[in-house]
C-alpha cells in the first residue's frame, strides 16, 4: 500500500513539474515572430527616432503602444498609440507618463477592425519607419513618427482579463490562496496577432 502511495505521489509531482515547465515557457514565448525580434530595434526612445528621422527611415522597430484612435483609411488601417518601450521578447515594459505617440499603418488583406483595436488597448508592432507625419493631438500641433506594420500583437483587454481572474478591478497584488491553488497577478498574454 505505501508503495504504490509512494508511486502515485511521483507521478503527481512528475505532472506538476512538466505543467509548471511548459507554463513558464510559454509565459516567456516571443509574442511576435522571431525574425522580426531578432532584426528590430526595441531599445531606442521614440525621441530619438524624432530627433534623428532621416538616419533612422527604412528601419524596423519593435513598438508597444496603447491605442489612442483606430481608423480605416484608402491607404489601410491607421492607429495612434502612446509609445510604450518593450523588452527583447516584444513584451510591455511597465509605463507612467506619456513617452510621445505615434501613428502605424496597417495594410493587411483585411482591415483592423476599429471596434477590436479600440482606445486603450495595448499593443506591440513591429514597424517599418517611414518619417514623420504632420498631425494634431486636440488643437495642438504634433509631428508623429510614421511606421508600416509588418506584424502587430494585441493583448488581451485588461478590463476583460480583470473580471475574468479577480473580479472587478482594481483588484491587483501578490499571490493569494484559494482552495483550488494560488491566483497571481500575471499579465496574461492576448489571443490575438496580425500579419
Amino acid at each position: 500500500m505505501n508503495v504504490a502511495g509512494d508511486g502515485g505521489d511521483s507521478a503527481m509531482k512528475n505532472v506538476c513539474a512538466v505543467v509548471l515547465t511548459s507554463f513558464m515557457v510559454l509565459s516567456c514565448a516571443p509574442i511576435l515572430s522571431q525574425d522580426l525580434l531578432q532584426t528590430g530595434i526595441y531599445d531606442v526612445p521614440l525621441s530619438t527616432i524624432k530627433e534623428q528621422p532621416e538616419q533612422q527611415k527604412g528601419k524596423l522597430f519593435i513598438l508597444g503602444g496603447i491605442i489612442v484612435n483606430t481608423s480605416v483609411t484608402k491607404e489601410g488601417t491607421l492607429v495612434e498609440a502612446i509609445y510604450v518601450p518593450v523588452n527583447a521578447r516584444g513584451y510591455l515594459r511597465s509605463y507612467g507618463s506619456s513617452r510621445g505617440r505615434f501613428l502605424a499603418l496597417f495594410r493587411g488583406k483585411e482591415p483592423l477592425d476599429p471596434v477590436v483595436f479600440s482606445e486603450k488597448r495595448e499593443i506591440t508592432i513591429a514597424g517599418q519607419f517611414l518619417g514623420l507625419r504632420k498631425g494634431t493631438i486636440g488643437e495642438m500641433d504634433y509631428s508623429f513618427p510614421y511606421f508600416e506594420i509588418k506584424e502587430v500583437y494585441l493583448w488581451e483587454d485588461r478590463r476583460e482579463r480583470d473580471y475574468y481572474y479577480y473580479g472587478y478591478p482594481p483588484y491587483y497584488g501578490p499571490p493569494y490562496y484559494v482552495p483550488w491553488g494560488y491566483r497571481y497577478n500575471y499579465y496574461y498574454p492576448g489571443r490575438w496577432r496580425y500579419y
